[in-house]
């Protein structure tokens, strides 16, 4: 769900964990902060609070007046291989905090390697890059690829990369995530 600036502000019930856009600093919302919600994708919210944008996850999402997102603990037995077409379909779900477009369309993951292990199971390799390189959401953006991408079935381990090389530009942005963000 692509929200755009709501008009109506929402109202923290509680004091919120939040993530500080673009610089990735830690930062508590206090309850009863009026907050508008700029962009909820992929499991997460960014809120716009003071002027600044703030990233809140699924799991304080009641904060907000937002249905709780948990992260399964469910252990799976490995009892085949994943699927790329899957571990593609899951990368859509990760969304750069500030741009309301999925990693992959935003031309942010530039390669996915399975590795199919004897016994059942897969190890999934990912090289993938930021919008620029001194972003302070890189971790995190890097954590949420690689829960995600664990959560497949019959994944076994995740290894990430992030690469410079070649730098990102727009040019690697998708021409449908294009369209949306009206660059044409």
């Amino acid at each position: 769900m692509k929200t755009g600036n709501e008009i109506d502000p929402l109202i923290l019930t509680r004091d919120c964990d939040s993530t500080l856009i673009p610089f990735g600093e830690s930062f508590i919302l206090k309850k009863n902060s009026k907050v508008n919600l700029t962009q909820a994708l992929g499991g997460s919210y960014t809120v716009k609070f003071n002027g600044s944008l703030f990233r809140i996850e699924g799991k304080d999402a009641d904060a907000i007046g937002k249905p709780i997102i948990k992260e399964s603990d469910e252990v799976e037995e490995m009892t085949g291989e994943a699927r790329e077409a899957s571990i593609w379909e899951v990368l859509k779900t990760c969304y750069d905090p500030e741009i309301p477009i999925n990693m992959v369309d935003l031309g942010l993951v530039y390669s996915c390697d399975l590795i199919h292990l004897d016994g059942g199971g897969t190890d999934v390799d990912i090289k993938m890059t930021l919008t620029a390189p001194g972003c302070g959401m890189g971790p995190m953006m890097v954590d949420e690829v690689r829960a995600k991408v664990m959560g497949v079935s019959n994944v076994r381990g995740v290894e990430i990369e992030l690469v410079w090389d070649p730098p990102w530009s727009q040019h690697m942005i998708s021409e449908a995530a294009r369209l949306e963000l009206g660059m044409y």
